[in-house]
């Protein structure tokens, strides 16, 4: 039964009461608690998401009136909390956990924000400390049942009246209506809050339900920040399919939750399958020259993995055989029933969806923005309509285009329809620059692949042009080194510089595992980094990769860095972006002694 073909929702609350009346599920949320899965029926759901919308009447909460909340993964308590302001007319603003107070602060102000609802006590205090602050906040509350200040209003049983006033309100709750303000900083560090009305966030909802062969009934992991647009649609989603969410209560729960849940499919970071990646190159290692040479064989056939339409025979049979022998044993990463998995956020490297597919479990790239509800392409499973380093066809209602395009079929990728945003909060201004006739400016740059695949090759703001007055695309670049399996990451630079340099974070546990192995003594990242072994084997890496480009484009020196960059240290944004200025200034007298 496809969803796509009954859709009667308008506002996102009515997804609880369309799942209950297409397909009512005895087990539609799961959380992990006391050791084992506990589910929530849709009726259940739909009974709490009542009494805690009554609970927020009772408080004297009207329509317009701002939530903060601040999540860590998703949760049915954070759907409940969710839905719940949603029914009357609350306007939520999810708050990233790692977000300085300085920011939490402005975005508390700015909205005027009445109520703050954290995952946890430690954020409950951090809320609190900033709360006190901003005048507007009434009342603050976590999702700790052991902890003072839990959120009992999930438990709570309303009065007749309340639940006949709060039908009445939910009627007055308007499609056009704004649902979110998501606040993001991007690469820039400018914050900005993106607003988001019911209609955009159901139209997204709707274009993605005809293109993923998903079933009511099937199961799915969730694991993703919930202050994210990428996995809050995405669930929404999974209401409307029917299908049963299983939400991981913790980043090191991840691994264990996939083989209990064993989930059809997922949305994941290229961040979560690379590091599965390393772990089977660890393993790989740790093997006799046998059982290496055997996984290499089959990690090559996986890396050359291709559409189903554009396979030969030979390929067919070699691809048979590694299956059989190697990569359906590592289908048991991702719990050994998925079937496919969405990636977002960040760019993956081609190659590891490639390896990952051929296990069958498809890796489906998309593309999108905050500003886009977020949804924009996606590749599909069906044969040919997945085409591995593009993001996709873009979904059913969007349009996309490419803004004067160069020789090369570039340019700024422009998007429009009915998920585009509002605008950005309380800035005009902003919203002036990016929303022309209908259009979002996404800023990135892209092409299309065969007239239909859409392929990211950078960011506009991103290009620099050397004193040779080539232009250079840096995101092209960083994505070819990191298919490195000893470059964890990679900042390309050159900016008015005679030749291309970069940034290197070495894969700091490959890169021990070959010292171990080449007999090189192992210190830690911050010795290591200056070994001049260690920096040969770098250097190595860097010519092997070199050779697949122009003389131009190629790295002639780098630096090596001893530490991830990540959302905690500042030089990563929260969908793991990085922040050019920030790692420029960390390392500006090590790249000027580059050009020395």
């Amino acid at each position: 039964m496809n969803p796509a073909s009954t859709i009667d929702f308008t506002r996102v609350f009515d997804l609880v009461a369309y799942q209950q009346k297409k397909f009512p599920q005895q087990e539609s949320l799961h959380s992990f608690t006391n050791g084992k899965w506990v589910a929530w029926s849709t009726a259940e759901i739909q009974k709490r998401i009542d009494e805690t919308s009554c609970w927020l009447l009772e408080q004297g909460y009207v329509p317009g009136d701002v939530v903060a909340i601040v999540p860590l993964m998703g949760s049915p308590e954070w759907m409940i909390i969710d839905f719940a302001c949603q029914q009357i007319g609350m306007i939520v603003v999810p708050i990233h956990p790692t977000t300085s107070p300085e920011e939490m602060l402005f975005i508390l102000n700015e909205t005027q924000a009445k109520l703050c609802i954290t995952a946890t006590a430690g954020l409950y205090f951090k809320a609190q400390l900033v709360g006190a602050k901003a005048k507007s906040i009434n009342q603050c509350f976590h999702l700790e049942k052991t902890e003072k200040g839990y959120f009992s209003a999930l438990g709570s049983k309303a009065a007749t009246a309340t639940r006949q006033r709060l039908e009445s309100v939910k009627s007055n709750v308007r499609e056009n209506d704004t649902l979110v303000i998501l606040y993001t900083s991007g690469t820039s560090g400018v914050s900005k809050g993106v607003v988001l009305s019911h209609k955009n966030v159901v139209s997204n909802i709707k274009s993605i339900l005809p293109v993923l062969p998903a079933n009511p009934g099937e199961r799915a992991l969730s694991f993703l920040p919930f202050s994210h647009i990428f996995e809050r649609t995405t669930c929404y989603a999974y209401m409307a399919f029917g299908v049963n969410i299983y939400f991981s209560s913790s980043k090191e729960s991840i691994n264990a939750d996939f083989k209990s849940v064993k989930p059809a499919f997922c949305t994941s970071v290229p961040k979560t399958l690379e590091k599965m990646y390393d772990y089977l190159l660890e393993q790989r290692a740790s093997k006799n020259i046998v059982k290496r040479k055997l996984i290499t064989w089959a990690m090559n056939v996986g890396l050359h993995y291709k559409d189903e339409l554009r396979r030969g025979l030979l390929f067919r049979l070699k691809l048979f055989t590694a299956k059989v022998l190697v990569l359906n044993h590592w289908r048991n990463f991702l719990g050994g029933k998925a079937r496919f998995v969405i990636v977002g956020a960040a760019a993956l490297r081609p190659d590891i969806a490639q390896l990952f597919s051929a296990t069958g479990v498809m890796v489906l790239s998309g593309y999108g923005m905050t500003e886009a509800s977020p949804f924009i392409s996606v590749n599909r499973p069906q044969p040919g309509m997945n085409r591995f380093g593009t993001v996709g066809l873009s979904v059913p209602g969007v349009e996309v285009l490419i803004d004067q395009p160069n020789e090369d079929g570039e340019g700024e990728i422009l998007v429009r329809g009915p998920n585009i945003m509002q605008g950005y909060y309380k800035r005009p201004d902003l919203t002036a620059e990016v929303l022309i006739n209908g259009w979002l400016r996404t800023g990135d740059v892209g092409k299309f692949v065969d007239r239909k695949f859409l392929m990211i090759t950078g960011r506009k703001k991103d290009i620099f042009k050397t004193t040779a007055g080539i232009y250079i695309s840096p995101q092209q670049l960083e994505d070819h080194f990191t298919s490195s399996p000893f470059i964890s990451q990679c900042m390309v630079v050159g900016f008015n510089k005679p030749f291309v340099s970069a940034v290197l974070v070495p894969n700091f546990v490959l890169l021990k595992r070959w010292c171990e192995e080449t007999g090189v003594h192992w210190t830690g990242p911050p010795f290591m980094i200056h070994n001049i072994k260690v920096q040969q084997k770098m250097q190595e890496e860097i010519d092997r990769l070199n050779t697949d480009l122009e003389n131009y484009k190629r790295i002639k020196k780098f630096i090596l860095s001893d530490a991830e960059w990540t959302v905690d240290s500042g030089e990563l944004t929260t969908s793991f972006k990085m922040i050019r200025s920030n790692l420029l200034l960390k390392h500006k007298a090590a790249i000027e002694k580059l050009y020395e």
